[in-house]
C-alpha cells in the first residue's frame, strides 16, 4: 500500500489534471444549464461586438406607439378602428399585413357588445334596434382582413385550453417526422373565429427565451398535439410569396446523411425561401442595433401621413413599442426589445440569409479540441515546464477564441471558445500546482543534502531542477583542486587551540568564498587542506576555465589575507609572516556522487585524476609556484598566461605528466614581456631536455633576467639542474623526465 501510495503521490501532476479533464467533458456531454448560460454569455458578446448590419429590405413595422396611444386612444383600440388601420395598408399596397397581437375576446366597444348591455339594462326597443343596425366591430374587421393578405397570430400555452388554433398552410416532411423534435404546447388562445378564418395565414407569435430570459432564438415551428404551426415571421414570408406549403427536411431525407441516428430538422421550405434550421427547427437571431427607419407610427398610416414607399411591397408587421403593453422582451443587443421588432428582424433575415449557425458538428469539435489540447499540457507539463507550457496554454486559448471570432465575424458560425479554454487552464494550473508541490518537497530535499557542501546559489539551481541531479556515482569529466598553506606545521607551533582554530577559520573562509563564487563544490576541508571540484552536481562546460580563475581568485584573495593581517601585526608591534599556499588542478574522468554508508554519506569524487591533482599540490613547493596544473587542464583553461614547468613522473604513477605554472588571467598573456618570457622558457626547456646545457644556460639567464620575483625560485631549481648535468650529464637515452620521489 505504501508503494501504491507513493506511486501515486509521484503522479499527482498527472492524475488531478486527468481527473479534471474526464470531468469537464463529461460536463460538455451534458451540457447543464450554467454552462450553456456561460455560452451564451460569448455569443451575446460577439453580437454586440459585431451586430448585423442593417440593410434595407422590404420589411417594416407600424407601430402602436406612445404617440399613436395618445392620439388614437387607449389600447385596445376598437376594432373597427384596427379595421381601418388594415384598410388604409392595403391600401398603400402592402404586400402582407402580419399582427403581433392575438384577438382573443370580443371587441368590448362593438355595438353588438352595447347591445347585450342594454337588454340587461332594460333600454327601448328603438334604441336597441339603432345598435344593432350599427353592426359587429370584429366582423367588421374579419371583413377587411379576408380583403387583404393578413397573417393573424396566436399563443401556444402550457395550458389545457380547448382551443386549437386554424392552419393556412399544409406541411410535408422529407425524412423523418419532424414533430417530435419542435416545441410542443398543450394548450393555445386563438383568435376570434371569424377573423381568424378570414385571414390568410395563421401562426405563433410565441417569444421562447432562453434560461436567462433572453431571446437569442426563434422556433419557426410549435407544436400542439399532432399539428405543426408556423411562426410570425415564416408565415407572413409564405403568404407574401402565395407558396400553400411547407416541406420540413429532416435526417435520413433524400441528401441528409444521418448515419443511423436521428439528429432532427435540418431545414424548412416555402415557396422560394429555404432556411437551414437547427434540430429543433430553431434559427439563431442575428440582431441588427435598434433602427427608427423600420418604424412607421400606426398614427400616422390612419392620418394618411405616412410615406406611400414605407408600407408599398412590405411585409407589414403590426405590434406595440409601448412600454405599457407590456411585450417587451430581452435580446443580446437591447434589454427593452419590442417583441414585434424581433420578429420584424427575423423576417429580415430570413430573407437577407444572414442567420447565425451553430452546426451539430462544433459540440463534437470543441470536445475533440479540449481533450487534445488538455491531453498535450498533460504530457507537455512535466517535460517542458510551466513557462513553456503555459506559453502553449495561453497560445491555444488566444487561439481558441481568435478562431471563434473569425468564424463569427466572416462566417456566421458560433463556436465556445470559454468552456474549453476554461478547462485548459484548470488543467494548467492543477497541474501546475501538483507539479510545484512536488517540486518544491524535492527542493527542500535538495537543499538539506546539499547545502554544507555547495554555494547557496548552487544549491538553489540544484534545487529548481533537481533533474540535473543523479544520486548515487556517475563518470564525468571534471577539474578538481586541491589548496594546502605551505609551512603550516611551523605556523600551527605559534598559536594555541583557540587562536589555531581562529586562524585556519579566516584563512578557510575567503579560499571558500572564491571557490563557491566561481561554481566550484567543495568536497571537505582537511585541516588547512581544501579539496573542491567543478562540473558536479551541475553541468559547467567551462569547468577547467573556472577552476584556474578560481585559482587566480585565490592568489588575490591570499594578498588582502596578509595585507591584512601585517597591518594588525604592525599595531600590535608584532612580526607577522605571510601565508603562502600551493595549489594543484587537474582535469580528468572522476566517479562523483554520494559516497558513504545508510547511516552517513557525503557527496564525493574518486578516480586517479583527483590523486594526481593532490600531488600536483604537493609539487607546487618543488616547483616554486603557488598554481600548478596538469596538461589536460591547461589545454581546456582557455586564455591564460601558463608557463609549462616539467615533464614529471609523481609517486605512484608509471607515466609522466607535463605540468605548468599559471602566470596570470588572459590580460597578462597577451603582454609583450610575457611572450618574451615564454619564448626564452620554452627554448630553454627544449634545450634542456635535448641536453644542450650551453644553450638552456644562455635561455635561462634571459628568463631570469626578465621573470617577476614569484618565479625566481623555478628558474633557480633549472639553474640547479643544468649545472649538474653540465658537470656530469645524465645517460644517452635521458628523457628529460623529472621523477618526484615524494608525494
Amino acid at each position: 500500500m505504501g508503494q501504491v501510495g507513493m506511486y501515486l503521490k509521484a503522479r499527482l501532476h498527472y492524475l488531478v489534471p486527468l481527473a479534471i479533464l474526464v470531468a469537464a467533458l463529461a460536463l460538455w456531454w451534458l451540457e447543464p444549464a450554467p454552462l450553456a448560460e456561460l455560452r451564451m454569455l460569448v455569443f451575446d458578446s460577439f453580437q454586440r461586438l459585431e451586430p448585423r448590419p442593417y440593410r434595407a429590405v422590404p420589411v417594416r413595422i407600424v407601430d402602436i406607439d406612445d404617440a399613436s396611444l395618445k392620439r388614437i386612444g387607449q389600447w385596445p383600440w376598437p376594432r373597427n378602428e384596427l379595421a381601418r388601420l388594415v384598410e388604409r395598408l392595403h391600401a398603400l399596397g402592402a404586400a402582407v399585413i402580419a399582427f403581433d397581437i392575438v384577438f382573443a375576446e370580443p371587441d368590448r366597444a362593438s355595438p353588438r357588445q352595447l347591445v347585450d348591455l342594454a337588454k340587461r339594462l332594460g333600454a327601448g326597443d328603438p334604441f336597441i334596434a339603432r345598435l344593432t343596425a350599427l353592426g359587429d366591430n370584429d366582423q367588421t374587421l374579419a371583413h377587411v382582413v379576408a380583403d387583404a393578405k393578413v397573417v393573424t397570430g396566436f399563443v401556444l400555452t402550457d395550458k389545457a385550453d380547448p382551443a386549437v388554433p386554424e392552419t393556412k398552410a399544409s406541411f410535408a416532411f422529407a425524412g423523418d417526422d419532424p414533430r417530435p423534435w419542435v416545441p410542443r404546447f398543450t394548450g393555445a388562445i386563438a383568435d376570434l373565429p371569424a377573423i381568424e378564418a378570414a385571414a390568410a395565414g395563421n401562426a405563433s407569435v410565441n417569444d421562447l427565451p432562453e434560461a436567462d430570459g433572453i431571446t437569442r432564438r426563434a422556433a419557426l415551428l410549435v407544436g400542439l398535439g399532432d399539428k405543426l404551426y408556423p411562426s410570425l415571421a415564416l408565415e407572413a414570408l409564405r403568404v407574401a410569396q402565395g407558396a400553400a406549403t411547407y416541406v420540413v427536411k429532416s435526417t435520413d431525407a433524400s441528401g441528409e446523411t444521418g448515419f443511423g441516428e436521428h439528429t432532427g430538422i435540418v431545414s424548412i421550405k416555402t415557396g422560394d425561401l429555404v432556411v437551414p434550421t437547427e434540430a429543433h427547427g430553431t434559427l439563431w437571431i442575428h440582431y441588427t442595433r435598434h433602427r427608427p427607419e423600420r418604424f412607421v407610427p400606426a398614427w400616422r398610416v390612419l392620418d394618411g401621413s405616412a410615406a406611400p414607399a414605407a408600407i408599398k411591397d412590405n411585409i407589414v408587421f403590426v405590434g406595440s413599442s409601448a412600454e405599457g403593453l407590456n411585450d417587451l422582451h430581452s435580446t443580446p443587443l437591447d434589454p427593452v426589445a419590442p417583441g414585434v421588432e424581433i420578429q420584424a428582424q427575423i423576417a429580415e433575415q430570413l430573407l437577407l440569409g444572414d442567420a447565425l449557425v451553430r452546426p451539430d458538428w462544433t459540440h463534437g469539435a470543441e470536445g475533440v479540441y479540449m481533450l487534445a489540447l488538455g491531453l498535450a499540457l498533460l504530457w507537455l507539463l512535466p517535460k517542458a515546464g510551466a513557462r513553456w507550457s503555459g506559453a502553449l496554454g495561453g497560445s491555444a486559448i488566444a487561439a481558441a477564441f481568435g478562431v471563434s471570432w473569425y468564424l463569427f465575424s466572416a462566417h456566421r458560425l458560433l463556436i465556445d471558445p470559454v468552456f474549453p479554454s476554461l478547462t485548459l487552464l484548470l488543467v494548467y494550473l492543477s497541474s501546475s500546482a501538483a507539479m510545484y508541490l512536488r517540486t518544491e518537497a524535492e527542493r527542500q530535499r535538495v537543499r538539506a543534502a546539499f547545502s554544507r557542501y555547495l554555494a547557496p546559489s548552487v544549491v538553489e539551481q540544484l534545487a529548481s531542477h533537481p533533474e540535473r541531479l543523479r544520486l548515487g556515482g556517475e563518470m564525468r569529466e571534471m577539474t578538481l583542486m586541491f589548496c594546502d598553506i605551505r609551512g603550516f606545521t611551523t605556523i600551527s607551533e605559534g598559536f594555541d587551540a583557540e587562536g589555531l582554530t581562529g586562524f585556519i577559520n579566516r584563512f578557510l573562509t575567503p579560499m571558500s568564498d572564491v571557490i563557491l563564487a566561481a561554481g566550484g563544490t567543495i568536497d571537505k576541508y582537511m585541516g588547512d587542506c581544501i579539496m573542491a571540484f567543478w562540473n558536479a552536481p551541475l553541468d559547467d562546460p567551462a569547468h577547467a576555465a573556472h577552476a584556474c580563475g578560481a585559482a587566480l581568485a585565490m592568489r588575490a584573495a591570499l594578498a588582502e589575507l596578509n595585507a591584512s593581517r601585517r597591518r594588525e601585526a604592525a599595531s600590535e608591534s608584532k612580526a607577522s609572516a605571510d601565508i603562502r599556499v600551493g595549489i594543484g588542478l587537474n582535469t580528468g574522468m572522476c566517479c562523483v556522487g554520494n559516497m558513504g554508508s545508510e547511516h552517513r554519506f557525503d557527496y564525493s569524487v574518486l578516480g586517479d585524476d583527483v590523486n594526481l591533482a593532490s600531488r600536483l599540490e604537493a609539487q607546487s613547493k618543488t616547483y616554486g609556484v603557488d598554481i600548478v596544473v596538469g596538461e589536460r587542464t591547461a589545454e581546456a583553461a582557455g586564455a591564460l598566461a601558463l608557463l609549462e614547468l616539467d615533464l614529471i613522473r609523481v609517486k605512484g604513477k608509471t607515466r609522466p605528466v607535463r605540468i605548468y605554472a599559471v602566470v596570470g588571467d588572459g590580460s597578462v598573456a597577451a603582454r609583450p614581456d610575457f611572450a618574451a618570457l615564454k619564448e626564452n622558457h620554452d627554448a630553454m626547456l627544449g634545450a634542456y631536455r635535448s641536453q644542450r646545457w650551453a644553450e638552456a644556460a644562455r635561455r635561462l639567464a634571459a628568463c631570469q633576467a626578465a621573470a617577476p620575483e614569484a618565479l625566481g625560485a623555478l628558474f633557480a631549481l633549472y639553474a640547479e639542474r643544468i649545472a649538474a648535468f653540465s658537470a656530469s650529464p645524465p645517460p644517452a637515452d635521458w628523457d628529460g623526465v623529472y621523477v618526484a620521489l615524494t608525494k
